[in-house]
């Protein structure tokens, strides 16, 4: 089957082994990687790493940061590093469920990434792992590590080829934040409403570190289901949970995130938006566990029902076993108000158009703090979909 390059050339699309550029990708592809936020102009990137299906297609290291940080396909790197099987199924259990098994048993690739120590990235690292085959079942084991001092912002993005219905993803992934290191990180997920993802991933945060995990998804989707954890292991350390999730067609999506404060002095918030239409349920599940003290955490859940045949239901969790903690959460599902919409069309709007100017309002991705290129990306996309209500 060929397929022509955004540059005009054609390809085989069975034959994308291995590129140079994300320009010379075949057009849907490249279509179905922009939209999860990868750029093909890598000059505003620190590093790319692409993998389709079971292969790496892209991995490089812009020239600026050689030296500063490293990305290779995680099979490579066991091999080129014996020390980074201590790092290996160290923060999740081979044994945690079936799916982490699947990925033990046999897992393609993934992404490494190691941010050296005291480099300050100022470009985001992209990767974009792509499902073109029809029902492919792809295994992933990623392996993140900001060693001390550093500072990295990361967007991945997990895709489906536009003429692909179905398929499966499995990935693992494991974070370890070193001291002083800091790392955003910011998925967003494009599926099809016959893909079933199950995304497994802890962090592992050392003394006055910080993770910060956005999570971004639009798209109809058949079934997701992902709980990631931080485990705040050292003094100071700080996490951050954001989601943006809507729900259509029938998609089933049981989301959640979870903070452990295991050292004094700690921080951590989860803040999720969740809108449902269509037959569609939404799962938000949030924990945060206060194991030592002085800690603060704080979970904040909304979720914004279109229809009568949809479910939102919002699983606050906050449990404290120390006297000076200081945990608190809210959380509130309902229907876009009457009074908002009156006001709205009193100011010329019809009620579609009110409608969609709430919405996205509602899906504000100013929380996550992303670089105004991938927040005017996300909110150009979420405009596209706000139009059609």
């Amino acid at each position: 089957m060929s397929v022509k390059t955004s540059d005009g050339r054609m390809l085989n699309k069975e034959k994308i082994k291995g590129i140079s550029s994300l320009t010379e990708l075949p057009h849907k592809f490249l279509e179905a990687a922009y939209r999860v936020g990868i750029d093909s102009n890598e000059i505003k990137r620190s590093g790319t790493y692409l993998y389709i299906d079971h292969s790496v297609v892209l991995s490089k290291v812009n020239e600026y940061f050689k030296g500063k940080l490293e990305i290779m396909d995680t099979k490579d790197a066991l091999k080129r590093y014996p020390w980074l099987r201590d790092y290996y199924w160290k923060l999740i259990d081979v044994d945690e469920d079936k799916y982490t098994k699947m990925v033990d048993d046999e897992f393609g690739g993934g992404y490494f990434m190691r941010i050296l120590p005291d480099a300050k990235i100022e470009f985001p690292l992209q990767t974009c792992l792509m499902i073109s085959k029809e029902g492919l079942e792809q295994r992933v084991h990623n392996i993140i590590i900001a060693e001390e001092g550093s500072e990295a912002r990361i967007i991945t993005g997990c895709s489906i080829h536009p003429d692909t219905v179905s398929g499966q993803h499995i990935g693992v992934s494991e974070f370890f934040i070193k001291k002083n290191a800091r790392i955003n990180f910011t998925m967003i997920h494009n599926w099809s409403n016959k893909a079933d993802v199950r995304p497994r991933s802890v962090a592992l945060l050392e003394d006055n570190s910080t993770f910060i995990s956005n999570y971004i998804m639009l798209n109809p989707v058949m079934n997701i289901d992902m709980y990631p954890r931080a485990l705040c292991n050292g003094i100071n350390a700080t996490a951050e949970f954001n989601s943006i999730i809507y729900a259509q067609k029938g998609s089933f999506i049981d989301v959640g995130s979870k903070i452990e404060f295991n050292a004094p002095n700690c921080r951590g918030e989860i803040v999720s938006r969740a809108i449902a239409k269509e037959k569609s349920k939404i799962i938000v599940r949030g924990s945060i566990y206060g194991n030592k003290s002085p800690s603060k955490g704080h979970l904040e859940c909304k979720g914004l029902l279109m229809d009568d045949t949809s479910t939102i239901h919002a699983i606050p969790e906050l449990i404290g076993s120390k006297k000076d903690i200081d945990l608190s959460h809210e959380a509130a599902i309902g229907k876009i108000a009457e009074k908002e919409i009156v006001y709205l069309m009193s100011r010329g709007l019809s009620r579609s158009e009110a409608t969609s100017v709430i919405v996205r309002g509602f899906l504000d991705v100013n929380i996550f703090g992303l670089s105004e290129d991938l927040q005017k990306e996300i909110k150009d996309t979420i405009n596209k979909m706000t139009d059609a209500l």
